[in-house]
């Protein structure tokens, strides 16, 4: 009878120990292994957050050309995706309608030439009256506009490139009989290259010339990123997203050819917040206690292998809404980045430093 009081004494004072050594055991008993855990450094530097958008590449402006009068086109000298230099001809109508109207006009101005000498002359005889030299003076000055105006139609006969151009695409094929106005050719400016994004309101209302607001453009036809500077946006919102569009002038002289309307190119727009006491955390780096939050702390043991980690309580706020701006931590303090719920105040840790294959 002593001898089953001694073991039931001894189990009853086991028990308690093998609750206390729970989490630190494995299921078979043995010892558990020390936690590994991600850190991340809080930078003592002014933190930037920044937002990536899909961005196209768009023309300065897209222009129908066309004819001011009407005829025969006898030239169009202007291939689909075709770059062209400003005042380059483009087409040309036939000339030798407009040619003749050019002489008629000069035949009829020298005519009414004539008469107004002639009334002129006998006005001042008093042969005829003063109102008949008017009308002639008028008569003459009609034929100087018809001229003008023959002069112009010849002029206009032919089509240039307003701006250095990128055809777009032949409306008319050529040899056709066009009207005045009738679209020949689709011309994008390409005087200066610009790119379109779509801007939620709320980083909206950070853009305007006074902000220190910075946006880069990528693609693989550049060697690295590129500065876009601001040139206008759509003071509407989209129908979907409640956005803005946003265009961007790429400044670049030397523009690769590829870089054409359509193409598409990623625009990272970089705010500096300019507080060197804030860092940007991820999501999965702050932890919620009775609705206070706070960050796991890591505190190197000597030799710098392992260490504990501690609570601290910090403030947040989300300028972008995908990561947390904290406050309360000094500069170079590292911060557990994930994995809170499974660790306690003043448990040792070893910093996870990748896996290894043997």
């Amino acid at each position: 009878m002593l001898r089953i009081a001694t073991v039931l004494i001894a189990l009853s004072a086991a028990v308690p120990l093998s609750a206390q050594e729970a989490e630190t055991l494995t299921p078979s008993g043995d010892p558990a292994p020390m936690r590994a855990v991600k850190l991340i450094r809080a930078a003592g530097e002014s933190v930037l957050t920044d937002r990536t958008f899909f961005g196209q590449v768009v023309a300065l402006e897209t222009v129908d050309l066309s004819f001011e009068v009407g005829g025969q086109m006898t030239m169009f000298d202007a291939q689909e995706g075709q770059f062209l230099q400003k005042d380059v001809q483009i087409a040309a109508l036939d000339v030798g309608p407009f040619e003749r109207a050019v002489e008629r006009a000069q035949i009829n101005l020298t005519q009414a030439e004539r008469a107004l000498n002639r009334a002129e002359t006998l006005a001042a005889t008093n042969a005829v009256s003063a109102t008949q030299a008017e009308d002639a003076q008028t008569a003459r000055d009609l034929a100087a506009v018809a001229l003008r105006e023959a002069e112009d139609a010849l002029a206009n006969a032919s089509l240039h490139a307003p701006f250095e151009a990128l055809v777009a695409s032949r409306l008319t094929p050529n040899f056709a009989i066009v009207s005045p106005g009738q679209p020949i050719v689709r011309l994008h400016d390409m005087s200066e290259v610009r790119v379109e994004i779509d801007v939620p309101e709320r980083l909206f209302q950070n853009v305007d010339e006074g902000s220190d607001l910075k946006f880069t453009g990528s693609s693989p036809l550049f060697d690295a990123p590129v500065p876009l500077e601001l040139r206008e946006f759509n003071a509407e919102t989209q129908n979907i997203g409640q956005s803005y569009r946003v265009t961007l002038a790429l400044t670049q002289d030397d523009v690769p050819q590829a870089i054409i309307p359509g193409a598409s190119i990623t625009v990272t727009a970089t705010l500096p917040l300019g507080d060197e006491s804030l860092v940007m955390l991820p999501p999965s780096a702050v932890s919620y206690d009775s609705g206070s939050p706070r960050v796991l702390v890591y505190t190197p043991n000597p030799g710098g292998t392992d260490g504990t980690v501690a609570w601290q309580p910090v403030e947040v706020s989300s300028p972008n809404g995908t990561d947390l701006l904290v406050s309360g931590i000094a500069g170079d303090t590292q911060i557990v980045a994930a994995g809170l719920q499974m660790l306690t105040e003043g448990e040792t840790v070893r910093p996870f430093i990748g896996l290894t294959v043997e």
